[in-house]
């Protein structure tokens, strides 16, 4: 038997990282498997280096499945980057199932070695079609948002980016019950990158209070 780990991830900390969740809940359960362990977190998928990505490639077996609700929830990687990341998956045998890779679903299915391998192949050609093609949407909106940018700037309009200050207040609040980063990251989906942001000015307000 092989265990199904689902992955749930959002680019920011103002994004659900668990939207996806109850669908891929549902999607499982109609195949009649659970999820054994979901991994979640809010990182950019144009960054390699992810940590509960990772965690889930360190602690999956070989058989076992990695499960998303798009591919671009698992890449937006430019090509040199993927390849890696689909070299670290297939070395240890990972299967990745997608919502929107229908051809992927018979891999959750007993199937004898000659379909296995007939759908393995499928399954990785057109990995590559939509890794490729969330990359190239990923580039056309930062295209578009850089443009944005600069016209904002020439017009005096741009204010850069605002901050989630309900976010950051529920952060201070965990903090301040004593809660660690790993249980903050769990609870609200947000980076240990905004926690630690949030700790050291809580800290700095605190020495000035001090003072």
């Amino acid at each position: 038997m092989f265990r199904v780990y689902g992955y749930l991830r959002a680019s920011t900390e103002e994004q659900d990282a668990t939207r996806a969740k109850a669908e891929l809940e549902k999607f499982t359960e109609q195949l009649g498997f659970g999820v054994a362990h979901w991994f979640i977190e809010n990182e950019s998928g144009a960054k390699l280096q992810r940590p509960e990505l990772f965690r889930l490639l360190d602690i999956a077996m070989p058989g076992d499945v990695l499960l998303v609700e798009q591919i671009d929830r698992l890449s937006r990687l430019k090509s040199e980057d993927w390849e890696q990341l689909k070299r670290l998956i297939n070395d240890k045998n990972i299967r990745i199932v997608s919502l929107d890779l229908p051809s992927s679903f018979a891999l959750m299915r007993n199937a004898d070695e000659f379909t296995e391998r007939i759908l393995s192949s499928i399954n990785s050609m057109m990995l590559d079609f939509l890794a490729a093609f969330a990359r190239k949407n990923y580039e056309e909106r930062r295209r578009m948002q850089a443009q944005g940018v600069a016209k904002a700037k020439i017009e005096g309009k741009y204010k850069g980016r605002r901050e989630d200050k309900d976010l950051h207040s529920r952060i201070l609040q965990l903090l301040d019950d004593g809660r660690s980063y790993n249980f903050i990251e769990r609870t609200i989906s947000c980076s240990r990158h905004t926690i630690s942001k949030v700790s050291k000015r809580r800290k700095a307000a605190l020495e000035e209070e001090v003072l």
